[in-house]
């Protein structure tokens, strides 16, 4: 025979929280400070990186005239960024006129018969004339792929779709999916798909790129899509609902 509870016995009692040592609370500190270090460090190393990088290259090529270091005691970070968008701004608008542009074919043509060079600026100036001309040069969306065996799926970004040859000796409507490597996403192949086989996302480009910079780490936040109105009833139903009613009342 069991024992009846008294009503005081039914009620659970609270958890005991376990006192934080100051080891733990150091610790616990510690960690959310570098959470929050982590990304600000590593922006301002970056950042560095790169000005002192152009600085060191820009600053060389500066008469005596226009360094600031002539006139003061210190060079100053950055001069050679500032150096280097006001002569890219001046090549636009010289290049804008007929005398620029006849310089501009001129050294194309010479650029363009030099041996291994060639090779080298022909690419460079395809890519760029690509993504300056082509609004749509970026990847569009992100898809699964059962890529490398059946039942193994990776992330992949929708280039484009299939055009030209490709298109053609295809006969079908395939897209070109861009597999990145993981955590560099600079690096992967390329790969044409038929839209049926691949398996698309609600994710961005931005999230899936982070999931392939932090190896699967970093998982966007995801709420299925639901369709509010399926449980909810029609006008039709609703009208076809109260006849019925009507009619059970009067029999």
């Amino acid at each position: 025979m069991t024992k009846r509870m008294r009503p005081d016995e039914m009620i659970p009692k609270p958890r005991k929280v376990k006192k934080l040592g100051l080891f733990g609370w150091l610790r616990g500190r510690f960690f959310a400070g570098m959470v929050i270090a982590a990304p600000l460090a590593a922006t301002f190393f970056i950042l560095q990186f790169l000005i002192t990088f152009i600085d060191d290259r820009v600053r060389p090529l500066l008469p005596p005239l226009l360094k600031p270091e002539t006139y003061t005691n210190y060079a100053i970070p950055g001069f050679g960024v500032v150096v280097l968008m006001i002569a890219l701004i001046f090549l636009g608008a010289v290049t804008a006129n007929l005398i620029g542009r006849s310089l501009l074919a001129t050294t194309d043509r010479i650029l363009s018969n030099i041996p291994i060079v060639k090779n080298v600026y022909a690419a460079i100036k395809q890519l760029t004339e690509v993504l300056s001309n082509n609004q749509q040069a970026s990847f569009d969306r992100v898809v699964l792929i059962e890529y490398p065996k059946v039942g193994s799926w990776c992330i992949g970004f929708v280039a484009s779709d299939a055009a030209g040859e490709i298109s053609a000796r295809l006969k079908e409507d395939f897209i070109g999916v861009f597999v990145p490597t993981t955590p560099n996403p600079t690096s992967g192949f390329l790969i044409y798909l038929d839209p049926a086989e691949c398996i698309e996302m609600d994710m961005t480009v931005e999230e899936g790129a982070k999931m392939i910079l932090t190896a699967g780490l970093v998982v966007p936040d995801y709420i299925p899509k639901t369709d509010g109105a399926e449980n909810v009833p029609s006008v039709t139903e609703a009208e076809i609902g109260t006849e019925e009613l009507a009619e059970n009342s009067q029999g």
